[in-house]
């Protein structure tokens, strides 16, 4: 099972990836980085994309309980899988990671539009939530 830095790196072997990090979407803070980032500051990066998902964790619109006002998954899991940006250069995917303490981190993915591939990034994002190690 890969720590975070193991689990980056493999992160940035995905086709058109440009930069990557795992962040605690209370804080805004990046818990790990690699590659690049799309303004330049990975610190700067972490903070926006969290705020960002710290909405669709906490908007009652995008949560999977079965009480509407539920925002968390009865076995502890985040609410939200994942979400995906599109912009005209790039992708930005933040997969939710599941665990033991409170489930607030998520990975970020940055990908070229052109040589990425989105579908394989969500895939492989997934397998790397789940195999990821805290601690």
């Amino acid at each position: 099972m890969p720590g975070i830095d193991e689990c980056l790196m493999e992160a940035m072997t995905l086709p058109g990836a440009r930069g990557a990090s795992l962040v605690d979407w209370n804080s805004g803070l990046a818990l790990g980085t690699a590659g690049e980032s799309p303004v330049g500051d990975h610190e700067t990066t972490a903070a926006e994309t969290a705020e960002l998902a710290r909405a669709a964790a906490e908007f009652d619109s995008f949560t999977t309980g079965d009480d509407p006002g539920d925002t968390a998954a009865a076995d502890g899991a985040p609410p939200v899988e994942d979400l995906i940006v599109t912009t005209r250069a790039g992708y930005h995917v933040l997969r939710f990671v599941r665990t033991s303490f409170d489930s607030s981190v998520f990975l970020h993915l940055w990908l070229d539009r052109d040589t990425g591939n989105l579908a394989l990034a969500r895939i492989r994002l997934g397998d790397l939530a789940e195999r990821l190690v805290l601690g």
